[in-house]
This record gives structure tokens, sequence and C-alpha cells, in this order.
């Protein structure tokens, strides 16, 4: 399972430039913001309220960043437990379907923050794709290659990964973004715009709020989450050549104790 890949929710797709009256109304859609943003603020509310000295404000902030954890660690630690929360993610499966359609036999696909190895993956795969995974996390990493042993998956951080320019047909990124800074983000969309071959695919998806840097716990996880507005996000995308072909919005309630519903945002583009 991909890193914050969303499942079942109130999914609403549409194809680019095709007007869509069922699409989320703006009231909908900020109800969703605020219970994520809600969640994700709770850690630091203490903060803002209550009044302290200097050095009991670093206190609690470094108290905090103890308890945060990087990308590695805090999906080693959910383990399997991660894709069994995620195993029925209706709008993930849609989006590989829309994929499948456009790849052509046997493509080469690099799968960016490939989790468990499951569904994205093993869909490709199974479709007779050649399949390369990259995770930062090892427990995740090793269930991928028990779980999927007709992909490769190699455990490392994208970012220092060496990928020569056309070497893909496709790439997929299932939230894998959020625990980046938004320059690093930036960086690795218009570095797979060189990586995927002309008129390659990307498939790429995301929680699009407006936040950066904020504490949110994650399936009993201290994380730090970073992402961008839709507009924003989809900016970006096409700024790094691709040309959009498909896009979908969902509002997704993940199943573990405590989920708030969350917006969804997935894009499908072509390299030109």
């Amino acid at each position: 399972m991909d890193a914050f890949i969303t499942a079942g929710g109130h999914v609403r797709a549409r194809e680019v430039h095709d007007h869509d009256p069922d699409a989320a109304g703006p009231v909908e859609a900020r109800n969703a913001q605020e219970g994520f943003r809600g969640k994700a603020l709770k850690a630091t509310v203490n903060d803002a309220t209550i009044p302290q000295s200097r050095s009991a404000r670093k206190d609690s902030v470094a108290m905090r960043d103890r308890k945060r954890l990087p990308a590695p660690a805090a999906f080693d630690a959910l383990g399997a437990e991660y894709e069994r929360a995620f195993a029925e993610s209706a709008a993930h499966h849609a989006s590989l379907q829309r994929m499948l359609e456009l790849l052509a036999p046997h493509s080469r696909v690099l799968d960016v923050g490939s989790g468990t190895g499951r569904p994205t993956a093993q869909v490709l795969a199974e479709a007779g794709h050649e399949v390369l995974g990259v995770d930062v996390s090892p427990v995740m990493v090793e269930l991928a290659r028990r779980q999927v042993p007709d992909a490769s998956f190699e455990c490392a951080d994208i970012r220092h990964v060496t990928l020569e320019n056309s070497s893909f047909d496709a790439a997929c990124v299932y939230f894998s973004l959020l625990q980046m800074s938004r320059n690093d983000q930036s960086e690795l969309v218009r570095r797979l715009g060189h990586v995927v071959t002309r008129r390659g695919l990307l498939m790429i998806a995301t929680v699009p709020l407006d936040v950066e840097g904020v504490d949110v716990e994650f399936m009993g996880q201290e994380v730090q989450v970073t992402s961008f507005a839709a507009a924003a996000f989809t900016e970006l995308v096409i700024e790094a050549g691709f040309s959009l072909l498909w896009e979908e919005n969902t509002l997704f309630t993940p199943s573990y104790p405590g989920a708030v519903p969350e917006p969804q945002l997935f894009l499908l583009g072509r390299r030109t």
C-alpha cells in the first residue's frame, strides 16, 4: 500500500475540461479541510492558548520534536497494519485502471513511495508491466518484496536515487510526498518530468490542503505534513511538463480509530 493512500468515500470524478454539476461544493470541501486541519493542529493548540515562559515553550517544542518520527520510522512502525487500514481504496484502484488503459504493453513504471506493494505495484505487475518501487521504510520494502515478487523494490529516499532521463514509461506517486518540504516536492515532480519518456504518463495523488510543517497524529504515529492547495498542486504538475488528461476528487475517511474526512486529489498527466 502506498503512503497516505485513500479508500472509499464519496467519490466524484470528471474528465479535464468537462463540467461536472455534481462536483463537491465549497461548503463540503471547506468542512473536509477544517476537519483535517482540526486533527492536524490538535498537537499544537496548547502552545497557542496557554501562556508559557520562553524556556517552557522551548521544552514543549523539543518534546514534540522528539515524539515526531521521520517517514522511515513512522511507516516501519505501521507495517502491514497500514495496508489493512487502507486496503479498500476504490479511488486508488480506479486511477490505476485509468493508467492501465493508456500504458503500452510491458511498460517500465516507477512507483514512488511503493509501501507494501499493494495495490499499485501488484496491479501493474499482474498486467505485465516492469515495476520498480522505491520506499524509505525497510519494513514496507520487505513486505512488498514478499507480496509482489514480480516487481522490484529498493529501500531508499527517492530524492537521492539516481534515475536516468527518459528511463520510465510512467511514474506513480500516491500520497508519498506529504512528509517532504514544498521545495522537495516541487523538485521531485519536475524531476519526474525528465525521468518519464516523452508521451509517458504520471499518476500522482495528494491531500490538497494549503498546509506546511503541520504536526499530525497519523494512525498513532506523530508525523509532520506539508502539502499544496489543489490549484497550486495541479499547476506544479503542468509546469513539470505534463498535460492533464484526467482528475478525480474524493472525500475519504480512513478506516482506523479517530480518523477524520480528508479531501483527496488524483491527477493523470502525459508528458508533452
